[in-house]
């Protein structure tokens, strides 16, 4: 079984337009002989006779009418496809699939994406907040084409974006509320809200606790750090959360004596295949400004 080409299909429609072969093949720009070859195709795999021969031109038969209809519908569908891929993958007016920590979603996504907005206003960005593992997985699954993570993965580019600075949140009432900045050592009665395991945040909140020699006992975990500010403003224990979670909820921050207190946020992708072009432009747009805190 021979398959059907789009392009034989297309000439079929245009036969039928000009009801006859000369004039449809000079239209074309192709030779007489191809177009009746092309219709002999579609002839012999579709077991139908498409249309009379007459001294005047053509004439489709019965079964042709039905294969010329369904020959315009798939033409459309297919002309309708290319417009809509062509429209998605312009760097002018695509479309661009990011992925994005939760903690991000109040500072640095809607700065970027407001810059990125007034840059490329014909560029449509569809955003979904996901913990770090999940974005990674939608990268290698196609899901999305980007991410803003607190690190790379294997064979994912990593663009780094922005650092931000960590800082310790208490409850209002603590005994260190007063402090400008302090030492982790010194939370070492304190019980710790965090987010679970296995989180990037989490990760690096156990690197810099080690590094001080404390192990805090967890009392309660959330993925969003903004619930967790939430939960010290009440009073149910300390955390670590970049310094634009601070207070929002009523918490007191305090700088961290910590060297090593900031997160770094990236911009990821894949390496094993070409950026679409409004991701292109979109990574080239980041890469060229500055996003740091100030």
């Amino acid at each position: 079984m021979r398959l059907v080409m789009m392009r034989d299909l297309a000439w079929l429609v245009e036969l039928a337009d000009h009801g006859h072969v000369t004039e449809t093949a000079a239209s074309l720009g192709t030779s007489q002989p191809t177009l009746s070859r092309a219709l002999a195709r579609l002839e012999d795999e579709l077991g139908v006779r498409i249309f009379e021969r007459l001294p005047t031109g053509v004439e489709p038969t019965p079964d042709g009418e039905t294969v010329i209809e369904a020959a315009r519908d798939l033409v459309g569908r297919h002309d309708l496809l290319r417009a809509a891929l062509a429209h998605r993958l312009s760097p002018e007016t695509g479309l661009v699939r990011l992925a994005f920590l939760d903690s991000m979603a109040t500072t640095l996504v809607p700065r970027l994406l407001r810059a990125f907005h007034a840059s490329a206003p014909g560029v449509k960005v569809v955003l979904s907040q996901e913990p770090t593992h999940h974005i990674h997985r939608d990268l290698e699954r196609g899901v999305v084409e980007l991410g803003l993570t607190m690190d790379p993965a294997p064979g994912q580019a990593w663009l780094p974006v922005r650092r931000e600075r960590l800082v310790v949140v208490v409850p209002p009432t603590h005994r260190l509320r007063h402090r400008k900045r302090v030492d982790l050592i010194e939370l070492a009665d304190d019980e710790l809200v965090t987010t679970p395991a296995g989180f990037a945040h989490s990760a690096l909140l156990e690197g810099l606790l080690a590094e001080a020699g404390v192990d805090l006992r967890v009392s309660f975990e959330s993925a969003d750090l903004a619930t967790i500010e939430g939960l010290v403003a009440a009073g149910l224990g300390v955390a670590v959360v970049p310094e634009a979670f601070a207070g929002q909820s009523g918490s007191i921050g305090l700088a961290l004596a910590s060297p090593g207190a900031t997160r770094t946020i990236g911009l990821t992708w894949r390496t094993d295949r070409a950026l679409a072009p409004p991701a292109e432009r979109f990574v080239a747009f980041v890469r060229a400004r500055t996003w740091d805190e100030d």
